[in-house]
């Protein structure tokens, strides 16, 4: 029976090592603080006083990115939390303008204000860029999709302010090449 119950754990362990998820070559969007699926830090929440549950201090993780594909002049960065609102939906950053020259994004960068063309700052359902999770208290996880696209767009094309119908729009007819998409859980 231990046999069984540890050539089981291995097999499984072996179901989910990095080379299932996809060729080398696949255009991908990671956080080296957090593995896909993990849980954020009480830092990484959404700090905004008229939402009591924005208890932290709106820093964003990390980004980086590889494998952007042929043609890509600009990135574009939606972050919605699919569950709030009570299932309604929450658009919780709304970025792009990035350039293709950029890999990535620092601890705080995209909580921050767009500096040195680095990005745009459109707006969320808040009306701002950027705010981490507001989850409710005693919520279970709620899970927090990035979703990144490499896009045909110059970076100074879509004028700052946009929401996230606005960008989508913007990328039709071909505009968007790929996406990548990254998924963090939080709760307090």
């Amino acid at each position: 029976m231990k046999k069984t119950a540890i050539l089981s754990c291995l097999l499984v362990a072996g179901c989910a090592t990095p080379g299932s998820e996809g060729p080398p070559t696949a255009f991908r969007l990671s956080s080296p603080q957090f593995a896909d699926n993990a849980m954020l830090q009480p830092k990484n929440a959404g700090n905004l006083a008229k939402n009591a549950n924005c208890t932290g201090q709106n820093v964003s993780p990390a980004l980086q990115w590889v494998n952007a594909p042929d043609k890509t002049q600009s990135f574009v960065l939606i972050w919605d939390d699919q569950a709030g609102r009570s299932g309604l939906g929450v658009s919780h950053a709304v970025i792009y303008g990035i350039p293709a020259s950029v890999t990535s994004f620092a601890e705080g960068e995209l909580g921050s204000a767009p500096t040195a063309g680095r990005f745009v700052g459109g707006r969320n359902t808040l009306g701002m860029h950027w705010l981490g999770p507001c989850s409710p208290r005693g919520n279970a996880p709620q899970h927090y999709v990035m979703t990144f696209m490499a896009t045909t767009l110059a970076p100074g094309e879509l004028p700052p302010g946009m929401n996230r119908q606005e960008v989508l729009k913007a990328l039709e007819g071909g505009k968007a090449l790929r996406a990548a998409s990254f998924v963090v859980r939080f709760a307090q």
